[in-house]
């Protein structure tokens, strides 16, 4: 122990611990100083990492040589040399602590010149060369190619922020008919809704070179819209213009933004051969059945079952202010069909497609050229009657009228920057097999909209049919209580290691009042591998007309029986054809969308 004590004691009178500090301190200023000033002599990235190497080598040199030399007014010598009268080792310690001082110093300057000014400037310098990238991206897209961002709601009033989204929304449709314009959904635009994201990264993200951003300001009487066309490439504005006009004059005003930005871009009106132009005013003008169209359509956006009975509420105000207002009735349908399907169940049920459907037969006697009044009787028919023939009529109507919003299945969606995108490819990964594609797409759909429950019900049947029991648990967690919660859990309970927990989820599920969850119950059954209980429930569902029935003919649980006879049998009589009712393609399989 004395001996440890009188060695360290010796390293402290050689200084060789001060040597060994103030060689660390300039190998570290010298290394931020070559790294700093490298790059402006063109030196390559290794120079630093082999200097480091070189110096940890040479650091036990430079210790053994502090611990053999001492430091004297006649220069190096062995410290044997030196007679202890003659040595000078704590005067050269404290030169020694001056040096440390002062290296260090110089270490933490270049620190901090780093970090806060050179940093600094190579952050700038990657984010110019980033907008810069972008921007050329940009300038290669095509110059008719827009997308129209909510516009700001300047009223001061936030509960009137229905009215600018529906300004907004109004616009798009009427973009969306000239001839060659690309016009992005609205669902992709309105993610945007005070994006802090530049210009150009917005237009990059969604594929076009102009966005049209502008602001509403309604105050009594008088309605103010700001319209700025933007050219993404660059920042620059194309077309700004304020409009001041009375409230009554609304309609004009909004023929005239969509005019001048047509003029702007080049753009005009053609029609494809059988489509008409679509718009959803009141026949007679009046505005305040307008505004009441407006509120109940962003309440059925917003999807909640409150929501839903407010919607139904406005249309209704509509209508009585306007009988005629046939875009009104196509929505008021709308809200009955899902309300229907995701919320009620018996009597109120069919209560509710009975009003839908009677909405829908209204509008299109007041305007048989409405798309969306078409779209919307295909609706009901497909969930309150199973009517597969006459629904694929009304829809295929519908796509002719307006074959912008309704001229594909995914018309609506197919910008990867709305989550009813990735829904619909997670659906088309599923239906091929490709269940890891599948969960991937359908992840980044439920990030984009947390509430999105459809998401999270798509997402577990993927997870139920690889296996995973604890994952698809999880995931039926984020389904809302009710019977689409239960099915949930009962349909993840199937495939776990508790065999009660399967047999009380399922026993939950048939207890539902009415036979609500009969399709359900049909594809528990299925997983359980239970064929005579399954068609058993399937017959019910049919007597029934539970509207769950619209996913038999792609329903991945049902593969395994579809060459059963019992399975053609029971498509024939449900009004279906083909082999086995055959999957066909990129469809939900659990849950409708709330559209």
């Amino acid at each position: 122990m004395a001996g440890s004590r009188n060695f360290f004691a010796e390293l402290g009178r050689r200084n060789v611990w001060r040597a060994a500090v103030l060689y660390i301190g300039a190998v570290w200023a010298l290394s931020q100083g070559i790294a700093q000033l490298g790059p402006f002599f063109g030196a390559p990235d290794w120079i630093v990492r082999w200097f480091v190497i070189a110096c940890c080598v040479g650091f036990p040199v430079w210790l053994a040589f502090a611990w053999y030399y001492a430091w004297t007014p006649e220069g190096f010598k062995r410290e044997s040399e030196v007679a202890p009268e003659a040595s000078i080792a704590r005067s050269t310690g404290r030169k020694l602590d001056f040096w440390i001082i002062g290296v260090l110093a110089i270490a933490v300057v270049l620190l901090v010149t780093n970090q806060f000014v050179l940093h600094r400037d190579a952050t700038s310098q990657a984010n110019a060369a980033n907008a810069k990238a972008l921007a050329a991206r940009v300038a290669q897209l095509p110059r008719k190619s827009l997308a129209v961002l909510p516009f700001a709601n300047d009223s001061g009033d936030q509960t009137q922020r229905y009215f600018s989204d529906g300004l907004s929304e109004d616009l798009i449709t009427a973009l969306s008919q000239l001839s060659g314009l690309k016009v992005i959904s609205r669902d992709a635009s309105f993610r945007f809704r005070d994006s802090k994201d530049s210009t150009v990264e917005i237009a990059a993200r969604l594929g076009v070179a102009n966005l049209l951003e502008g602001s509403v300001q309604r105050e009594g009487d008088e309605v103010r819209i700001s319209v700025e066309l933007v050219n993404a490439a660059d920042g620059s504005t194309a077309w700004s213009h304020h409009y001041d006009r009375p409230f009554k004059d609304l309609f004009k005003l909004q023929d005239n933004v969509a005019h001048d930005v047509a003029t702007a871009l080049q753009a005009r009106l053609v029609t494809a051969p059988g489509a008409v132009a679509q718009n959803d005013r009141p026949p007679s003008g009046n505005l305040d059945a307008y505004t009441a169209f407006l509120l109940g359509r962003s309440y059925r956006q917003q999807g909640k079952e409150s929501d839903l009975h407010n919607a139904v509420a406005a249309q209704q105000n509509a209508i009585k202010v306007d009988p005629n207002y046939a875009a009104a009735y196509a929505e008021l349908s709308r809200d009955w069909s899902i309300l229907g399907e995701e919320f009620l169940d018996g009597a109120e049920m069919k209560e509710a497609y009975a009003r839908s459907l009677q909405a829908a037969n209204t509008a299109i006697a007041l305007n048989p050229d409405l798309a969306t009044a078409h779209f919307a009787r295909a609706q009901v028919l497909l969930r309150s009657q199973l009517d597969w023939k006459d629904a694929r009529t009304e829809t295929d109507r519908a796509r002719r009228l307006d074959p912008s919003a309704y001229g594909t299945p995914a018309a609506q969606d197919s910008d990867p920057q709305t989550p009813g995108y990735w829904f619909q490819r997670g659906s088309a990964f599923a239906a091929k097999g490709q269940l890891a594609d599948a969960e991937n797409a359908l992840r980044t759909g439920v990030a984009m909209r947390p509430d999105w429950w459809i998401g999270y019900m798509e997402l577990e049947l993927v997870q139920v049919r690889r296996g995973e029991a604890k994952a698809a648990m999880a995931t039926a967690r984020h389904i809302p209580p009710g019977a689409w919660g239960d099915f949930a859990v009962a349909l993840a309970a199937q495939i776990g290691d508790s065999r009660a927990a399967a047999d009380a989820s399922l026993k939950k599920l048939i207890g539902y009042k009415n036979g609500l969850a009969a399709y359900q119950v049909a594809e528990v059954y299925a997983v359980r591998k239970d064929p005579d209980s399954m068609f058993q429930w399937l017959d019910h569902a049919w007597t029934i007309k539970d509207p769950g029935l619209q996913q038999l003919p792609h329903d991945p649980f049902m593969d395994t029986y579809r060459t059963d006879p019992r399975f053609e049998a029971f498509c024939r009589r449900i009004g279906l054809t083909g082999p086995g009712c055959t999957r066909p393609g990129a469809v939900p399989s659990g849950a409708s969308s709330s559209e």
